[in-house]
């Protein structure tokens, strides 16, 4: 079977990816940082850092910290704000031949549907990332991310105004039941889900006896927390999302094809690339040619066939 005979195409809520790869939310900038790295078109799609309604300087320094198994980050969605967003990111995310996600933030939900309702209206943004469980900020975040109710009235807002723009709503895994909250999400009217986020942890200065971050706490991210988002994949994926036909953003820990493909074949329809890209910045690139070789090998057509494929 020769490479072009391999589809690696998938309809991710609507839209057709080029391929299942995507970058994950706060690991490329506002995305253009990596165009001189590799071939944007190859790409599914991009996923920018957080979009909030204001400017935010984030969380005082240190704010990243090195772990034997991946990263804690403690950036609290530092971001230039919507409007020099819109006037300086958006013409040069227009120009990349990819999708575009733009992850929205914010302390209240009017301020997440402000934000959604405005970009929305840009052509070049094809859809949107909902972060309702980021562990690194006081207000906002992870406070929507574990409660059920706030989850609906939030994913129901935002999607209110997204002119039909596919609404991905990104999960925290720090919850009694992610079940539970992903079909909130998807009860409210939520197009996809991503999962999933980072766990809450903590690095000590042993010297000091204080957190090496500022912020005490960061959200650990890498390979330590694979296993886990693929499991947590697989259980949402069967007890959520086959059912009611909604696609997973699986994320966590990706490195290589295999990493990918574990999560595709535990329900994922595309996967996020994240942590790795620090290290080696065209990973996404290595993981596209790895997941065609592994359809060639093994006698498949189309990369889809093997979305939920668990025996």
């Amino acid at each position: 079977m020769m490479e072009q005979d391999v589809n690696l195409t998938v309809d991710f809520a609507g839209l057709q990816l080029a391929t299942p790869v995507m970058t994950a939310s706060g690991t490329c900038g506002y995305a253009d940082e990596l165009s001189e790295f590799m071939d944007m078109s190859a790409l599914g799609g991009i996923t920018t850092k957080s979009i909030t309604l204001k400017p935010r300087k984030g969380n005082p320094t240190p704010r990243i910290v090195e772990t034997s198994a991946g990263m804690l980050n403690a950036i609290g969605l530092a971001n230039m704000g919507m409007d020099q967003f819109i006037e300086e990111k958006v013409p040069i995310l227009d120009q990349l031949d990819t999708r575009i996600f733009v992850n929205l933030a914010g302390q209240t939900i009017d301020e997440y549907v402000t934000v959604a309702e405005r970009l929305a209206k840009e052509p070049a943004i094809d859809g949107f990332e909902l972060n309702i469980s980021c562990p690194n900020v006081k207000k906002g975040g992870i406070t929507f991310g574990t409660d059920p109710k706030l989850i609906k009235e939030i994913t129901a807002a935002v999607k209110n105004v997204c002119l039909g723009k596919p609404l991905m709503v990104k999960l925290t895994p720090t919850v009694m039941d992610i079940s539970v909250t992903a079909a909130a999400a998807v009860e409210a009217g939520a197009d996809a889900l991503g999962l999933v986020n980072t766990f809450t942890a903590m690095v000590i200065d042993i010297q000091k006896r204080t957190p090496v971050l500022a912020n005490r706490t960061g959200g650990l991210s890498g390979p330590a927390i694979k296993p886990i988002a693929v499991y947590l994949v697989n259980k949402v994926y069967n007890e959520v999302a086959r059912d009611a036909g909604i696609p997973i953003l699986g994320m966590g820990g990706i490195r290589t094809a295999s990493d990918a493909l574990e999560f595709i074949i535990a329900g994922a329809t595309a996967v996020g690339i994240g942590t790795a890209t620090f290290v080696y910045p065209d990973t996404a690139k290595n993981i596209i040619h790895g997941l065609a070789d592994y359809c060639r090998q093994e006698g498949l057509s189309n990369i889809s066939e093997l979305v939920g494929s668990l025996r």
